[in-house]
């Protein structure tokens, strides 16, 4: 059989984003809308999703499912991703910080959203990895550095936006503190058992309003000590 081609994933990614479509509509009473953003849906369809999962799984890479990408890791599922980057709300000028690179892709949707990405990414391998992947695809405005995404990157703070891709118990204080007045965070929130995909608004005057979206599972946030 013939390896699949560029022609071949540009169906199934615009299959990818048909089923996202169709599953925000299904979900319309859970999450307050029926459809998404169409900057982000857009930025879906762009991204080659195929180019960020590890190779014997790209012929997989378009099905609405998560997918490993080793170290006990996983790509977390398209829905997933569209919805917390909708949650998010990125402007075309906003500074992003991202916890949890994994292997580039929810940072390469993000570049084509906002003005510039920062990204930890507490596994080495991860970090080296996406970015070489951002760089092959000409990604140039997403910053990446080895460390601990609970501390954030305070060098480049404080930020428009931050998206957390691991589960915490509560909103890490550095991340809290790194956001801007007028700011908004998007994270998983809650015990393996019971995480809720949580909106942080950070009000004008440091105030912090916490709304809860849809349940969802994710990998707990590292520290390192």
């Amino acid at each position: 059989m013939k390896q699949m081609n560029e022609r071949h994933f540009a169906i199934l990614r615009r299959h990818m984003v048909e089923m996202i479509g169709i599953h925000t509509d299904l979900m319309s009473d859970e999450l307050g809308k029926s459809a998404f953003s169409e900057r982000v849906l857009s930025a879906m369809l762009n991204v080659p999703r195929h180019l960020f999962v590890p190779a014997p799984l790209s012929q997989v890479a378009y099905e609405d499912t998560p997918l490993p990408i080793g170290f006990n890791k996983t790509i977390s599922q398209p829905f997933i991703t569209a919805l917390m980057t909708d949650l998010l709300e990125p402007q075309q000028n906003d500074a992003v910080l991202e916890v949890g690179t994994g292997l580039g892709y929810h940072a390469t949707l993000l570049a084509e959203l906002v003005a510039r990405v920062y990204s930890v990414e507490v596994v080495e391998e991860f970090a080296n990895e996406a970015e070489t992947r951002l760089r092959q695809i000409g990604c140039f405005n997403v910053e990446i550095r080895v460390g601990d995404g609970s501390r954030g990157w305070s060098d480049h703070a404080p930020y428009d936006k931050i998206v957390v891709t691991a589960a915490a118990d509560k909103p890490p204080g550095a991340l809290v503190q790194q956001l801007k007045p007028g700011g908004r965070m998007v994270l998983p929130m809650g015990a393996d058992e019971a995480q809720v995909l949580a909106v942080v608004d950070k009000e004008a005057d440091g105030k912090i309003r916490v709304h809860e979206s849809i349940p969802v599972r994710f990998t707990r946030l590292e520290t390192v000590m």
